[in-house]
């Protein structure tokens, strides 16, 4: 059974001004993804600012969003690290909070073989018995999980059942699911790729526009698997320029900068990332009004 067909936020870390995790601020916009009918919670991903949070921290983020979120939709957990040891922790702490799955991004800087992949995913896949989604992302990791290593994961790890493919290579897609043949779900990890990975067998998306339209891309994918394809192709295509612009400067800077225009008061990053560039935050801003989020 899959873990959700639709698109699943990768949701943002609100912080205060001084940088520490703003609590109650999660809790409202959790509310208001939940409201917007999105289809599931990814906590603690790339979007979340995972890579700057503290292990104490990263793990009351779970914690804090699998007791908000209360089962009414499912909450993945992101734990990938670059330390396989690391990554087991941090997967058996959100298994113990009662995330319903976890999300395990390759090993960013170590850039290990295709046969060190397979290890590292086998190793924290097997100390859980959560699901898990494997996150490809090699523009951010430098390092690319071919399909075939996907295939040997799933075949020695039966709780690895889907992907989070953000390479950007249709073709690799199209090849991993030509090999899977729907043995493992594929969900795209690119807001701008959704509809054509879905025309593969994709089952949807973990969206960062989802931030800040959640029923907009909730609607997108569901309006494809209910067969509505021509209705799915308008909506992936009404919101490119809007998409553009929310990677215009490295994810999640926009994106966060994109919900303080809104309103949403989600706070600052946290270093090394920055303010936008004002070229580009003016470019963000006319894309959300064109878009009609403000």
């Amino acid at each position: 059974m899959s873990v959700f067909k639709g698109a699943a936020v990768a949701i943002v870390t609100p912080m205060y001004e001084d940088g520490q995790v703003n609590y109650e601020k999660f809790a409202e916009i959790i509310e208001e993804q939940i409201a917007g009918e999105t289809d599931a919670i990814v906590v603690c991903g790339t979007t979340g600012e995972a890579s700057t949070l503290t292990h104490e921290e990263h793990l009351e983020c779970i914690r804090f969003t699998v007791e908000k979120v209360a089962k009414r939709v499912p909450v993945i957990a992101g734990t990938g690290s670059n330390c396989t040891e690391t990554a087991i922790y941090l997967s058996t702490e959100a298994e113990k909070y009662g995330a319903d799955a976890i999300l395990v991004v390759s090993p960013y800087y170590n850039k290990a073989t295709q046969k060190g992949l397979k290890e590292h995913f086998v190793a924290i896949a097997e100390s859980v018995k959560v699901p898990v989604i494997l996150y490809n992302v090699p523009g951010r990791t430098g390092c690319n999980i071919l399909p075939e290593t996907v295939m040997k994961i799933a075949a020695e790890a039966k709780n690895v059942v889907a992907i989070k493919e953000a390479s950007g290579n249709i073709s690799q897609v199209a090849k991993l699911a030509s090999l899977a043949k729907g043995s493992i779900d594929i969900y795209s990890g690119n807001d701008d790729q959704i509809i054509p990975i879905m025309s593969l067998g994709g089952l949807g998306v973990i969206s960062v526009l989802s931030n800040v339209a959640p029923k907009q891309t909730h609607d997108m994918v569901m309006e494809y698997l209910n067969g509505n394809t021509a209705k799915a192709l308008e909506l992936q295509l009404d919101a490119i320029d809007l998409i553009d612009s929310l990677f215009c400067e490295v994810n999640p800077i926009p994106v966060k900068v994109a919900m303080n225009i809104m309103g949403k008061e989600v706070g600052p990053l946290r270093r090394p990332l920055c303010d936008m560039e004002p070229q580009n935050k003016a470019r963000l801003e006319k894309s959300l009004k064109d878009y009609g989020l403000i």
